[in-house]
């Protein structure tokens, strides 16, 4: 695609749109703060970048697809969409008020979500069935599932898996928000996931291992997936849940919550100042 952004670009955007997030979480009182931080980075990148979306068509023929399996984190996605132009921030403004179209999970009715998402465990089985009707219809479009690493004890995952494998379906790419927490304790005391990248490999799955903080990485990663090679791709981001706010990062509270006014303040100052620090180079 032309106009690429550049890294550079994605990094401030990334940063603004952390920015906004806060904003609507602490605005809304309610938001699952921790994953949709650590997930930001690669929404942006995915967005901004990587997919063929077109925000004044959304449902263009030929596009991408994206399923936001980990649907309980929708708050960064609403931002991303808002950022890219498919939605208003008059609209995004309203999450949390009653009456509201934005849901606290992925729905329909929103510009740019192609599935309702968020019951844990199927966003994998949609996106199969995304890029198996792709495939029928000689269609060149992708698609991209974000789960969460919690959600990889649902065993509908493993299904979905399976198929994926089975029907050769290289133009779907699957990624997991590997930030080692869930709800109730760290992933490997609830459900050990170890070793991710043998499980996914001995389903079939080309796998490849990310610094999902880094967004020259994330780039590199989705741009150089050879999507002929007759295999699924599994992309295991490693990420920091409360990514880039401080006080938020690797604690499992942040898995959902709200920012006191203090806390807020605190967050906005320390987000603003790396905006700053990246305008000036």
């Amino acid at each position: 695609m032309d106009n690429k952004m550049s890294i550079a670009e994605l990094a401030l955007r990334s940063e603004e749109i952390r920015k906004r997030l806060l904003e609507v979480v602490y605005r809304a009182k309610a938001g699952h703060i921790g994953g949709d931080l650590s997930s930001l980075n690669v929404l942006t990148a995915l967005y901004m970048r990587v997919m063929n979306v077109d925000p004044k068509n959304p449902k263009m023929d030929g596009r991408d697809r994206f399923i936001m399996s980990k649907g309980h984190c929708v708050e960064a996605l609403y931002c991303v969409l808002e950022a890219k132009g498919f939605i208003t921030k008059e609209l995004v403004d309203t999450y949390g008020q009653y009456m509201s179209v934005l849901a606290g999970h992925p729905t329909v009715e929103v510009p740019g979500i192609e599935f309702n998402s968020g019951a844990l465990g199927h966003g994998l089985s949609l996106g199969v069935g995304c890029a198996i009707a792709a495939k029928m219809d000689g269609k060149g479009y992708r698609t991209f599932v974000l789960m969460g690493d919690g959600e990889q004890g649902e065993g509908s995952i493993y299904e979905a898996a399976m198929a994926g494998s089975n029907y050769g379906l290289d133009n779907l790419v699957a990624m997991i928000d590997r930030n080692g927490l869930q709800i109730s304790d760290t992933t490997e005391n609830v459900m050990r996931l170890e070793s991710i990248d043998e499980r996914w490999r001995a389903f079939g799955w080309d796998v490849v291992d990310v610094d999902g903080n880094d967004m020259g990485a994330i780039v590199n990663c989705l741009e150089g997936i050879d999507y002929a090679n007759g295999k699924p791709h599994m992309v295991v981001l490693h990420t920091t849940k409360g990514y880039h706010v401080s006080f938020m990062e690797n604690v499992l509270k942040w898995h959902h919550g709200v920012p006191t006014e203090e806390q807020y303040n605190v967050a906005m100052a320390e987000i603003t100042r790396r905006i700053e620090e990246l305008k000036l180079g």
